[in-house]
């Protein structure tokens, strides 16, 4: 039986989508980032020192931090306070590694940027919310470095986005919400450059397996998301 998508979506279709940049004042950037329900602030800051280990180095660093506010899901989500769970571990390690593959940390001197991903309402895609969320609150940061004298160029590389996919009754969907995450045979997060070069992928089969046919189809599906995803960012930058 084919699934029926409760918004009446294609399956190549990704839910609405839109940014709002500097919802808030005191981070040196913000970005309010909605895909369908779902809703995830982004902010940026930046510290004038960097870990241990790259003292002296003149390079700088970027890492990030996840977290799912109480009011985020339909049952309070109990505040992570002294130990944080596997999986937001997991979700902020990605956002970091993916938003590193953006930026020359080599040409922008020995600062940590720091990248907060905060959920104020999950309806799935969360994590890759994050990432693409993220990513224009960072531009957006040095833009305004840039302006301010701080930085003489954009350390910028190249701009990055995600999209969630996934095997339902054997056929791809882009961009699952809820429902669509619980009913998966197979969930994809797909991580991706300007170039649609791939970052990372994260994908298990949940309850089936599935073919290298699936498999491509996902990623053909994933690159259709991208590439609208990509093309949001710039338009919303260009606005700002």
């Amino acid at each position: 039986m084919s699934w029926q998508r409760s918004d009446n979506r294609q399956p190549n279709q990704l839910r609405p989508h839109k940014f709002q940049l500097d919802f808030i004042d005191n981070p040196l950037s913000s970005v309010i980032i909605e895909c369908g329900k779902t809703k995830v602030l982004c902010t940026v800051s930046i510290e004038n020192r960097v870990p241990r280990f790259l003292l002296n180095s003149g390079q700088g660093w970027l890492t990030a931090e996840y977290r799912m506010l109480p009011g985020a899901t339909n049952t309070r989500h109990s505040r992570e306070l002294m130990k944080l769970s596997g999986r937001t571990q997991e979700i902020q390690r990605l956002i970091g590694r993916s938003l590193r593959a953006a930026i020359n940390l080599k040409g922008f001197g020995e600062r940590t940027i720091t990248i907060d991903a905060d959920v104020l309402q999950a309806d799935a895609g969360t994590r890759t919310a994050s990432i693409t969320g993220s990513y224009v609150a960072l531009a957006h940061g040095i833009d305004k470095l840039i302006a301010a004298g701080e930085l003489k160029k954009s350390p910028l590389l190249e701009p990055v986005a995600a999209v969630s996919v996934g095997l339902i009754n054997g056929e791809g969907f882009l961009d699952l919400d809820y429902p669509e995450d619980v009913a998966a045979d197979v969930d994809l997060n797909v991580v991706m450059n300007s170039k649609l070069e791939i970052i990372e992928i994260q994908g298990t089969a949940e309850s089936n397996s599935m073919t290298r046919s699936q498999l491509n189809q996902m990623l053909d599906l994933a690159e259709t998301g991208i590439e609208e995803l990509l093309e949001a960012q710039q338009a919303a930058l260009q606005q700002k």
